[in-house]
């Protein structure tokens, strides 16, 4: 069989640094170990059962069996509207502020696509999301890190990026609450972003996948709750974090009408839209009961104090994120982010990311996710403190013989 070259282009993409997470964890699988993924980020919890049996009754309707609108039903359109007026306070026009999207992800690629042209400036969050990086690499642009940093809360500092930088930086992402930090922002932030952006003409996506994922009482803010933010921005939304969607592969885009015109004209050309059955049950999500999503964030809360408590109690010094379901741990002295990783699966058989995966800033860190039981969670940490005191009687076997030998 002949086999035909990658174009350059596909050559250039960053490589996917979770795929060879994902296969070392096959590995001790296959061995037989009982490995506790805590690497992931996918869901465990099922959709809710309203919005199953929604699409259960939508896929019977003929007129979901013909091509959907290309830019998506205007129901669910006023259904996102409807959303953000009640949850944020937010008004939106549903028919120019509003683009349904296959996922968020589709969103974040897309988005660099739509607006920059070759050898243009991204700014982009270190550590952050890898898949960022993949639409500034299908853009032909340019990414230029933003530190975030534990002494300011893991939000970027606008004063500390050079000047040259922010002069040619077309583009923005953001993503609070963050993954992979926890890390949560507030409205001042946001409204300091909008300054930031209008002063140097820079185009905002928020990423607020986990935007309904807020710990202690606090309600995560929204990008678009800061004033003139529609005018510098737009924000991403997706189902599979606040529903347990996250296989149905739908989001949406709101904000800034010439962002979301950018977005709908290419993907007028990628798709002809989504099967309007997923669609209905969507809108079926955002405007019947929220119950579901409460009763999830408590699920997601409930597992952190568990696993925070008790990697406290095996002598781990650990910060409770403040919202998304991931924590973020700092590696002990004498381990890379990797090689710490790899000692947890190897010996504990519990599986962590690796905190350089989510660039170089990320160093230093692994993350884990709230994405099993507390019992499994509490499991994971017995675990790693069994590792320790074997770790520490294997030093301090060695010092003794060490000094046997010097006698």
């Amino acid at each position: 069989m002949k086999t035909f070259p990658q174009s350059n282009l596909l050559q250039q993409l960053p490589k996917q640094f979770f795929a060879s997470l994902v296969q070392k964890v096959q590995t001790v699988i296959a061995e037989g170990h009982d490995v506790i993924n805590l690497g992931q980020g996918n869901p465990d919890q099922p959709t809710p059962a309203h919005i199953v049996s929604a699409m259960q009754q939508a896929v019977a309707k003929p007129m979901y069996h013909k091509y959907s609108p290309f830019r998506g039903y205007s129901f669910l359109k006023e259904a996102v509207a409807a959303f953000y007026e009640r949850e944020y306070g937010v008004t939106i026009d549903p028919e120019k502020e509003v683009a349904i999207l296959f996922g968020g992800k589709a969103g974040l690629v897309e988005m660099p696509i739509c607006l920059l042209n070759s050898g243009d400036v991204v700014l982009v969050p270190d550590p952050g999301y890898p898949d960022y990086w993949s639409g500034v690499v299908l853009a032909r642009a340019r990414m230029e890190m933003m530190p975030l940093r534990a002494e300011n809360g893991f939000l970027p500092d606008y004063e500390e990026l050079n000047e040259d930088v922010v002069r040619h930086a077309k583009l923005m992402f953001l993503n609070y609450p963050n993954n992979p930090t926890g890390a949560t922002a507030t409205k001042s932030f946001f409204q300091q972003t909008v300054s930031f952006a209008e002063r140097h003409n820079i185009a905002v996506v928020h990423d607020f996948a986990y935007g309904a994922i807020g710990f202690d009482g606090k309600k995560p803010v929204s990008f678009l709750q800061a004033e003139g933010s529609k005018d510098v921005g737009i924000e991403i939304y997706t189902f599979s974090k606040t529903y347990n969607m996250a296989g149905w592969r739908i989001g949406f885009a709101v904000g800034n009408e010439s962002m979301i015109e950018a977005i709908n004209l290419l993907q007028d050309h990628l798709y002809v839209s989504m099967f309007g059955a997923i669609q209905e049950a969507a809108a079926v999500a955002l405007l019947e009961s929220q119950q579901c999503v409460a009763e999830l964030v408590a699920t997601y809360e409930a597992r952190r104090n568990t696993f925070v408590h008790a990697l406290r109690d095996i002598g781990w010094d650990v910060q409770a994120p403040a919202g998304s379901f991931f924590a973020w741990l700092p590696v002990p002295n004498g381990y890379t982010s990797e090689t710490f990783a790899d000692l947890l699966l190897q010996k504990a058989h519990v599986a962590v990311a690796p905190g350089v995966g989510f660039g170089e800033h990320g160093e230093g860190y692994v993350r884990t996710g709230l994405l099993t039981s507390e019992d499994r969670l509490k499991e994971a940490a017995e675990r790693i403190g069994r590792l320790q005191l074997f770790l520490i009687k294997k030093i301090i076997d060695k010092i003794g013989m060490c000094c046997h030998n010097s006698n």
